[in-house]
């Protein structure tokens, strides 16, 4: 999926919380017009910081999922994203059931979607379901990655351990075989080319050499490879108003 070039000013994000740096890097690259899907975790923080017109669309039934609800603002208990969090949905939005959501994904009427990870291979193979000894939490990622064409990873670069999540083979039971196009971690943007890592974005606050030491497989640096930042859009969602 390309991504959008945005000539505003930068935030400064030397102090910012890394996920909530993957959050922003994530909507900054989702243009207006499209439908995405955001999974449990980092990708819903990701709605926080969408510009008007991305219309997000959850697995639990809702396409217009907003911002996250906050206190003083009248909340609608019915709405919520896939995370479980109470949200505002955005004007236009609209309900149905389950069976409805996951027939846009498999019918590929969702453009892309933003999941998790436990592991990612530089293949593109996807591991975010379950963990050895854990109980299966499967959800809807299965289901996404057979119908949505343009799969975003955002996760941290490394798990509680310190061990890296970008691996030269998946360890954990597979979501899917070759569906990741494009990783965004708070270090660097890669995309899966001909199954391989290519790094086309990196901060500027860590070099090549030390991002190869923390990631489990090799990876080629792009011939245009930009310093990765945050383009600062104008942010003007428009939020269905259940104030009357």
């Amino acid at each position: 999926m390309d991504t959008l070039n945005i000539t505003t000013s930068k935030i400064d994000f030397s102090k910012m919380e890394p996920r909530e740096f993957i959050a922003r890097r994530v909507a900054a690259m989702l243009k207006p017009g499209i439908t995405v899907n955001l999974g449990v975790g980092i990708p819903t923080m990701a709605s926080d910081f969408l510009r008007e017109g991305v219309w997000v669309q959850s697995e639990n039934g809702i396409i217009g999922v907003g911002k996250h609800a906050e206190p003083g603002i009248r909340k609608v208990e019915s709405y919520c994203n896939a995370s479980g969090e109470e949200i505002i949905p955005t004007k236009g939005a609209c309900t149905f059931d389950v069976n409805m959501a996951l027939g846009m994904m498999r019918s590929g009427r969702v453009d892309a979607t933003v999941l998790g990870c436990f592991e990612v291979a530089e293949n593109g193979d996807l591991a975010n379901w379950t963990m050895p000894g854990k109980s299966p939490g499967m959800g809807g990622a299965m289901d996404i990655i057979c119908g949505v064409p343009n799969v975003i990873i955002a996760t941290r670069h490394c798990n509680k351990n310190g061990d890296p999540k970008i691996v030269k083979s998946c360890s954990y039971p597979l979501t899917g075989v070759g569906v990741v196009n494009t990783i965004i971690t708070e270090y660097c943007v890669m995309e899966i080319r001909d199954k391989h890592l290519v790094l086309t974005e990196l901060r500027d606050d860590i070099t090549v050499e030390e991002l190869q030491k923390i990631t489990g497989a090799p990876f080629e640096v792009a011939k245009d490879c930009k310093e990765m930042t945050i383009p600062v859009p104008q942010i003007v969602n428009l939020y269905q108003d259940f104030s009357s």
